[in-house]
């Protein structure tokens, strides 16, 4: 008895010890009446942390980490053939853990859903509900557009519950997407080549590459003679005649004409002129500012601009609003009055335009108008913030007052005038702080009828510039003019078609023309031929030759899919879902038999004709076509076919080289290779080839790449690389000395009996096992020190790789 008293103590001593510990570790084991009342679940961890430290001690602050269900990551997860277009829904791999935890602290708590206020916001919410098993029509859900403390008391007044109509618009716009490209990316599979994809915004946002890069070959510039003429009255100053001529003879005549010619101030016109701010920015102006402004990509912008809404800086940034609250504004008004002084205040409201202007109701904007810069740590973010700070600062103050100033000046011998064009800044307004590019332009004062000296006329021959190419935001700009993609899709759009290699952005070195001037100056007309340079193009996005034959495959395929009318028409019908005005599953109803339709009519099409196969021309050795087309890794040629006797032989088309622009002598040369160039010391033959990455030198299992043509930092000039046509063997010898010395540097550790090595790689040291490559954690000091033992617990501890999903066939 003693004994079993003994035994019953123990045990319920060890249980106090065991609840103690848990509660210590786990708050979610207290008793639930002292437990904090309310869960709060966020989607961002940063978010989590401003929210909670807001709210006070009767809210917990949890993230669900973005989207915790999603469709299926195998299969098409839709219910097509039933006609619902029900979707699968599934918990994700990675976020069962997150689901269990949120579990745990929704139990005896009142759960509120603080997701963004946009639709991808709204659907997190309704996911949550479905996982953790809440009613979303019961479930309290708060929005707001700033991170700050009287937004969210204001927030938690006023709570709502989920937008069924913003969940299916969402809904919609998911299940519509996997429909197209589940179904044309295995078409493309077959086609063209594995591994390429499809997608409803990503392939229009292509085709205006595609079809902006074929204006530009397409363009022929015209020419034209530009006249310029510098007068002197008290002061020199330049004007430009208004006409260009279109040919050398005629601007000389021109000039001849002058030679004894009388010029004369016909009139000068004075305006006084205003310039207005714009308004603040939406997502895609604040794309597009801090690419011109700051050299920012798409991606950059919205990543710094994501943190400073989490930290609560700025308010939410992914908007197509250009309206501020009356508190803004009269955060706006006091700190302009404070900083600059009344006669800088002009308010401002600003209206939408946009058609279908997504929930988030204003622009993007500074959480405190007083804080005019910041100090986060982040230049990125410092940046984006001034940017955002002047440009919504300078929204509310005063318009520009500008002089303007036009002389047009008369020859006595020509018809044509000359025209100069002045311009001054007589109050600055919002241009204190937010200016525009550009300098002032001061003329002299001159008088109608008063007569000038021109000291020196010239026409220099100028050409017509073609079509710009986009950068990532004037792609951005014209996706939005287009009504295609709404503010968060244009960031993972110009990502995913870089991704994919559709697309690549690139800069050009500069040419050179030669260029004709006629100067007439000291009463004679002399000519002369300069050099100018041309082309230079700057991170501007170019399409790649897999880009463009996967555009027009689907261009003539699926026209409807890719055509610009039919991809606004579809973001409109989202707006309208959002509204209530329509059923998702009526509007994917209709959507789905046409295109369907478009994929069966597909298969008809040859992989030759898909993947753009050109006959060069005959091989002269073998008497075999010469055929340039799209191969398992790329543009590639061949000779022969597959119905020859022999098999075939491939080379991969050189850099600068396109399936439509290789010539038969630059295709012949290819095959060259592999060139023998001699024996190492050890009698082991050294050999130049071609390969998928380029020229290399191969001796044995040793490979060495080919050094290509780069240019100096710091002087500009032009380091060339090394010719597989022309490289000697003592050339070849040398790379691979080079190769073997960075391979002996490249290995820190190894253990060739469990096929494992410690290794230096770009971002660092990290693990090799066989073909496996294993990330270091950052919390490992001095990865350079870890034994074997510690490598093979991190090989285990690795997540497995994930594979690409491969389609169902149709029986």
């Amino acid at each position: 008895m003693v004994q079993f008293c003994k035994n019953s103590n123990f045990k319920k001593f060890s249980k106090i010890k065991i609840f103690a510990k848990n509660r210590k570790k786990n708050k979610l084991s207290e008793n639930p009446k002292k437990m904090t009342k309310n869960l709060v679940i966020v989607e961002s961890p940063a978010k989590a942390k401003t929210i909670e430290k807001y709210l006070g001690k009767d809210f917990v602050v949890k993230s669900s980490f973005g989207h915790i269900r999603d469709l299926p990551s195998k299969g098409m997860g839709v219910d097509i053939e039933g006609g619902t277009f029900e979707p699968e829904y599934e918990i994700t791999a990675d976020k069962k853990k997150t689901v269990a935890e949120l579990k745990k602290f929704a139990k005896n708590r009142e759960v509120w859903l603080a997701t963004d206020e946009d639709r991808e916001g709204e659907a997190i919410s309704w996911h949550v509900c479905e996982a953790l098993k809440l009613d979303p029509k019961t479930t309290k859900r708060i929005v707001f557009h700033e991170i700050t403390k009287p937004a969210l008391v204001e927030a938690v007044k006023n709570p709502r519950t989920v937008d069924q109509n913003l969940v299916d618009a969402q809904q919609a716009r998911r299940i519509l997407d996997r429909i197209v490209g589940y179904e044309i990316s295995p078409v493309l599979w077959r086609k063209i080549k594995t591994g390429l994809s499809a997608g409803r915004v990503q392939s229009v946002a292509v085709r205006i590459i595609v079809e902006r890069e074929r204006e530009i070959h397409a363009f022929e510039p015209k020419i034209s003679f530009r006249v310029i003429g510098t007068f002197k009255s008290d002061e020199k100053f330049d004007a430009e005649l208004d006409k260009r001529f279109d040919s050398e003879k005629s601007a000389k005549n021109f000039l001849e004409k002058c030679l004894d010619a009388k010029f004369t101030v016909e009139s000068v016109e004075k305006k006084e002129g205003t310039k207005n701010p714009s308004p603040p920015f939406t997502t895609s102006t604040l794309q597009q500012a801090a690419s011109s402004r700051l050299g920012f990509s798409v991606k950059r912008t919205m990543f710094a601009a994501q943190k400073l809404y989490e930290a609560g800086k700025t308010t939410y940034m992914r908007t197509d609003s250009v309206n501020l609250s009356d508190t803004a504004i009269g955060q706006a008004i006091a700190a302009i009055e404070k900083n600059f002084g009344k006669k800088y205040l002009e308010t401002r409201k600003f209206k939408t335009r946009s058609a279908g202007a997504q929930e988030a109701h204003e622009a993007i904007r500074p959480t405190n108008f007083a804080v005019a810069s910041v100090s986060t740590g982040d230049s990125d973010q410092d940046k984006l913030y001034e940017l955002i700070w002047k440009r919504a600062i300078a929204s509310q103050m005063a318009s520009a007052k500008i002089d303007r100033t036009e002389i047009k000046i008369s020859t006595s011998a020509t018809t044509e005038k000359f025209v100069a064009k002045g311009e001054v800044v007589a109050f600055d307004g919002f241009l204190k702080v937010y200016p525009e590019s550009g300098k002032e332009t001061i003329l002299p004062a001159v008088k109608s009828g008063e007569n000038l000296v021109a000291e020196r006329i010239s026409a220099r021959e100028s050409f017509s510039k073609h079509p710009p190419r986009f950068t990532e935001a004037s792609l951005v700009k014209i996706l939005e003019e287009k009504g295609i993609g709404r503010p968060s899709t244009y960031a993972p759009t110009i990502s995913t078609i870089q991704d994919r290699k559709y697309v690549e952005k690139k800069s050009l070195d500069p040419q050179q023309r030669p260029v004709r001037v006629l100067v007439l100056a000291d009463g004679k007309i002399s000519e002369k031929t300069e050099q100018e340079n041309f082309g230079a193009e700057k991170n501007k996005l170019f399409p790649t030759e897999i880009g463009e034959i996967v555009n027009d495959f689907c261009v003539k395929n699926f026209p409807e899919v890719l055509d610009y009318d039919f991809t606004a028409r579809i973001e409109a019908d989202f707006d309208e879902i959002a509204e209530g005005n329509r059923s998702w599953r009526k509007m994917l109803q209709k959507f789905y038999p046409p295109f369907h339709e478009f994929v069966e009519k597909s298969g008809g099409v040859s992989r030759e004709e898909a993947g753009k196969m050109r006959e060069l021309g005959k091989d002269p050795k073998s008497g075999k076509p010469v055929i340039a087309r799209l191969g398992r890794f790329g543009p590639m040629i061949q000779i022969g076919t597959k119905d020859d006797d022999e098999k075939p032989k491939f080379a991969s088309i050189p850099a600068g080289e396109t399936i439509d622009g290789i010539t038969l002598e630059t295709a012949l040369e290819q095959f060259k290779f592999p060139k023998l160039l001699g024996k190492n010391d050890d009698g082991e033959e050294i050999f130049v080839a071609l390969g998928r990455f380029g020229p290399y030198i191969k001796c044995g299992k040793m490979n060495a790449s080919l050094k290509r043509e780069t240019r100096d930092r710091e002087t500009g000039e032009i380091i060339p690389g090394d010719d597989p046509g022309s490289i000697t063997l003592a050339r070849a010898k040398q790379l691979i000395a080079e190769k073997i010395e960075t391979e002996k540097n490249r290995i820190v550790a190894e253990w060739p009996k469990k096929d494992i090595a410690l290794l230096r790689g770009r971002y660092g040291i990290y693990i090799k096992h066989g073909k496996k490559n294993v990330r270091i954690p950052k919390t490992v000091e001095k990865p350079e020190k870890l034994t074997l033992a510690d490598c093979e617990k991190l090989i285990a501890e690795a997540p497995e790789k994930k594979g690409r999903w491969v389609g169902k066939k149709k029986s």
